[in-house]
């Protein structure tokens, strides 16, 4: 009843603490629904945000890339027209220079030709002087002239083709100059020529440099990009791997996860028909106890007996030696079978009352006649029952009995506690008792054997002519006893069941806390994990657009690697024919200097030709004028001087003509001198112009490589804040991930701790919604009642109900109970006059007790003090005793706290002082002196001396102190394997010891 209204109040506890935690828990999760959704949000709002600082950054990021890529078209322009503007500046050098060698060149022409019109001019005179001498001397010769005709007239002629061959090596000659001047001016175009042709290669070749520099820098460019994609693809495969990971084991998890659950709910399930079927075990264990305490007490009291027995055992007269033992049915064990045939059989037999004397007898019978007023049989045992009989069975009587089955009684029934055979002498019934298969055979067995007594299976007792049958009212004590066992078993069969059964509910208990930490350890696995999936997939994301990013950067490389391919095609094509056109050039120079020099060689050859000639002209007028002279002196002479007159006079002309064409021909070049200086005036303006312009495009490329620099610097800080609001969105999204986690499980929790929807908790206005330290402490104690729930156990559900039928049940046996509360109060009265009794002869013997150690304690120690005292001199019956003992020269301390030799004095002087108290005639002492020392063996010694006048002491030593104070000593050798012999010797202080052998 009290564990029924236990459980009841329990499961009344449980539920009301329940009621309250699922109150708490909607006030938890209500105020967690609006805090998560209230954080869900503002992770929304700064996602969003994020989002367009994002999108602002990217555009900013892109027009920053477009202003970049303009900024370097325009670079690229500006090398080109740099490029343009030096060639040009290079085209206007070589110009310039050509102009300059030209200018230079004509300036010495003029030179020459000035001296040379010199030397003409002062030949001119010369010759004019002569030709004026001539003339005198022709004049005063004229007459020799006129004589001297014929010979002159010869000599003229052959002086006149003197004078052509002359004129026609003048004339030679001057051609010659000519061609060598075409000639020098053809060179100085093809050194011009070439010269310009050398200028284009070494540009071109200086542009392939650049070229071929800017292929270098853009080949480790794509090394690098290449290199960094083929980094960022390791790093990729390594994230897609880990990120593919991270998701089989976000599924592997989940799986695990509902696998758990399933557990948790079939373990759930598991528990709850275990509780049940535990309820109903202890439903039926406790009826079982209630049942079995009934029988117990109706065999106690022998409520099956009649009503003379049962009050016999009641009254309490029979005490002390004339106490019964039992009734006959206390001493029989009958199979199992045959149990209602005997009981019926021997219902009166077993009711007799089992003595151990005949003063017990009469005491009964008079307690029977006086107080008690009813009638009994009393049984002596056969040990005590002086009885003048043998008790001897003889087993060669028999009854004749035909061969139909039957099973003697004495054969079924078993004899406990000393009775043995005895029974079938004291019962005849007993021993001519026999079981038959039906009642027509116990008849005709009964007719046939009138002295016996025959059993049918149904209960009818056949004997000579009388039957004995019918229904008995109720049930006997072997039948009692049986069923007692039976219950015993069933008892020990469900407290076992019930043991196994707590222990598996406590079992799936543990593993219910285990499968819960599991779960949730793997719930905080799965949400680290998906947040590192996150992370992982927005770090793929990451690397996509990075990859991509340095793509796009690959391709724009590989389409510059193109255009510089080309610009290397085209400037090598172009060096190649600039080389080309080098070499054709150089031929031709090679050629004009070969003809140059041939021409020179010629025109050597001609001017000495021409100086031949005029000499021999000079020769003939020499002849001429020396046949005049031979022929006619006068004529010869006049002709001599006319010829030489005409010569000279043709030489003044030939002067003339030679002055005027070199007059025309520096005229000529001084014009052409002007031409180049208005040229070279020209050249210097569009050099300075080029440079001025070459200056601007300079300035203006440093400033745009300033720009560009700038632009990517702040570039790259704005890809590094766009990287870091990446970065940070991908935290909020990680965020993002875990309150949807956290309030997916908050959903699973309210679905299965209250049975309710999370939205219509959420949509729930009567629930108050709670918020920082207020909702710490709601949860706080939520997972207080939690813990005070779980810490409760199992909890009977039934045991309301149960409770209430109880009670009623109850109500009807406390009726019953208070019949018994007399009884109980006389017990609690002789309980008491108990105590009252123990308590005083406890602190008798504990005074005398304590009287006798303080004695016996300074008595072995020499002095100090010994003592015991009770740890609760309230209680005293059932409190502790403490031993303190202060030996000579020593604080009083705890009996812990002494030396090995002080715990064995203190220990002896209690075992004395006990024995002293109750002492008994002799005593062993098994080495109790082996810690003590000399001194203290002494003392010992003499102690056990002194008490051997009442007690004789038997001591097992090693001391020799001792042994020599006592009287006899005993000592036992081993002289052979496996024989051993005992020495004994015993002290007079009259007579010398005497040993004593003795092989045993």
């Amino acid at each position: 009843m009290n564990s029924l209204k236990r459980q009841a109040s329990k499961a009344e506890r449980y539920a009301r603490l329940r009621d309250e935690m699922r109150d708490k828990l909607r006030v938890v999760l209500a105020g967690k629904f609006a805090q998560l959704a209230k954080d869900l949000e503002q992770v929304d709002v700064d996602i969003h945000s994020l989002s367009t600082l994002m999108q602002e950054r990217a555009a900013t990021v892109a027009s920053m890339e477009t202003e970049h890529d303009q900024r370097q078209q325009r670079g690229y322009a500006l090398e080109r027209e740099s490029a343009e503007v030096r060639e040009r500046i290079n085209s206007i050098q070589m110009g310039s220079e050509r102009s300059t060698q030209r200018r230079v060149h004509n300036q010495e022409r003029c030179a020459e030709l000035l001296a040379r019109v010199a030397a003409a001019e002062a030949e001119q005179v010369r010759t004019q002087e002569q030709l004026y001498s001539l003339v005198q001397e022709c004049a005063a010769n004229h007459a020799i002239l006129e004589s001297a005709a014929a010979d002159v007239a010869a000599a003229q002629h052959d002086s006149l083709l003197r004078q052509q061959e002359t004129s026609s090596a003048i004339a030679a000659v001057l051609e010659t100059e000519r061609q060598q001047e075409v000639r020098r001016a053809m060179g100085m175009e093809v050194m011009t020529s070439t010269h310009q042709v050398r200028n284009q290669i070494a540009q071109g070749e200086e542009n392939l440099a650049s070229l071929v520099r800017e292929n270098d820098r853009l080949q480790r460019e794509i090394a690098a990009g290449l290199s960094e994609i083929a980094a960022l693809g390791g790093r990729r495969g390594q994230l897609g791997l880990s990120f593919e990971s991270e998701t089989q084991r976000v599924n592997a998890l989940k799986c695990r996860i509902a696998g758990v659950r399933a557990d948790i709910s079939a373990r759930r399930e598991a528990e709850t028909s275990a509780k049940r079927h535990l309820d109903g075990m202890r439903a039926e264990f406790a009826s079982a106890l209630g049942r079995r305490g009934s029988l117990e007490a109706l065999i106690a009291e022998h409520g099956y007996s009649t009503e003379s027995v049962k009050r016999l055992f009641q009254s309490g007269g029979l005490e002390g030696a004339r106490a019964p033992v039992g009734v006959l049915a206390d001493f029989l064990a009958v199979e199992d079978k045959y149990e209602t045939v005997v009981e019926d059989f021997l219902r009166d037999e077993l009711n007799f009352v089992v003595v151990k004397s005949w003063d017990a007898v009469d005491e009964g019978l008079r307690l029977l006649r006086s107080d008690v007023e009813g009638r009994a049989t009393f049984l002596v045992h056969p040990s005590d029952s002086q009885a003048k009989f043998s008790f001897t069975v003889d087993e060669h009587v028999h009854p004749s009995l035909p061969n139909a089955p039957v099973v003697p009684l004495k054969s079924c029934i078993r004899v406990l506690n000393g009775f043995g055979k005895s029974l079938e002498v004291i019962l005849p019934k007993l021993r001519d008792g026999y079981i038959t298969q039906d009642a027509a055979t116990a008849k005709d067995l009964a007719l046939s054997n009138p002295d016996a007594f025959f059993l049918s299976p149904t209960g009818e007792t056949f004997h000579n002519v009388t039957v004995t049958g019918g229904k008995q009212r109720k049930e006997g004590p072997l039948s009692l006893k049986r069923e007692l066992r039976d219950l015993s078993k069933t008892v020990n069969d469900l407290e076992a069941a019930i043991r196994h059964e707590e222990g598996r509910i406590l079992i799936l208990d543990r593993e219910f806390s285990e499968l819960d930490a599991l779960v949730m350890r793997l719930e905080e696995e799965l949400r680290e994990t998906d947040k590192q999936a996150l992370t992982h997939g927005h770090a793929l994301q990451q690397m996509e657009s990075e990859t991509a990013r340095i793509e796009q950067r690959l391709q724009a490389f590989h389409r510059e690697m193109d255009r510089v391919k080309s610009q290397r095609e085209e400037k090598d094509a172009f060096i190649a024919s600039r080389r080309e056109e080098l070499a054709l050039q150089e031929d031709r120079h090679a050629r004009l200097e070969q003809e140059i020099a041939a021409a020179v060689d010629a025109l050597a050859a001609q001017k000495t030709a021409r100086d031949a000639a005029a000499q021999a002209s000079a020769e003939a007028a020499v002849r001429l004028a020396g046949i005049e002279e031979r022929h006619r002196s006068a004529a010869g002479s006049m002709q001599r001087i006319e010829s030489l007159a005409a010569e000279v006079n043709t030489r003044v002309e030939d002067l003339k003509n030679q002055i005027a064409a070199s007059h025309a021909e520096r005229e000529q070049r001084e014009r052409e001198n002007l031409e180049i200086a208005q040229r070279l005036i020209a050249f210097s303006a569009d050099q300075q112009a080029a440079e001025t312009r070459a200056a601007e495009l300079h300035t203006e490329s440093e400033q745009l490589r300033a720009r560009l620099a700038e632009i990517e610097q702040a570039l790259k800080m704005a890809r590094h804040e766009l990287d870091a609001c990446r970065d940070r969105r991908g935290e909020l999204q990680a965020s993002q991930a875990k309150l949807q986690s956290d309030l997916a499980h908050m959903a699973e929790t309210c679905l299965n701790e209250l049975n309710q929807s999370a939205d219509d908790l959420r949509t729930d206005l009567t629930i108050v919604r709670v918020e920082g330290e207020q909702l710490i402490a709601e949860d706080a104690a939520y997972r207080e009642m939690r813990a005070r729930l779980e810490a409760m156990g199992p909890v009977n559900m039934m045991a309301l109900e149960e409770y209430k039928e109880t009670a009623q049940r109850h109500e009807f046996l406390e009726a019953q109970r208070k019949d018994l509360v007399d009884s109980i109060e006389n017990t609690q009265d002789s309980i008491k006059e108990i105590d009252e009794i123990c308590h005083k002869r406890f602190e008798e013997a504990f005074h005398k007790i304590n009287e006798n150690f303080q004695r016996t304690f300074t008595k072995l120690f020499g002095g100090g003090q010994g003592f015991m005292r009770l740890t609760d001199i309230e209680n005293s019956t059932e409190c502790g005793i403490d031993i303190v003992a202060s030996p000579p020269g020593k604080k009083l301390q705890n009996v812990l706290l002494l030396s090995g030799g002080e715990k064995a004095l203190t220990a002896i002087s209690l075992l004395v002082g006990i024995f002293q108290y109750q002492p008994s005639p002799f005593c062993i002492l098994d080495e109790v002196d082996a810690p003590l020392d000399e001194s203290n063996v002494g003392r010992f010694a003499d102690l056990i001396r002194d008490m051997s006048a009442t007690t004789q002491f038997v001591l097992i030593t090693h001391s020799k102190r001792t042994m020599q104070a006592a009287p006899v000593m005993y000592g036992v050798t081993m002289q052979e394997p496996g024989v051993s012999k005992v020495v004994s010797v015993r002290f007079n202080e009259n007579h010398a010891p005497q040993p004593q052998a003795a092989i045993a």
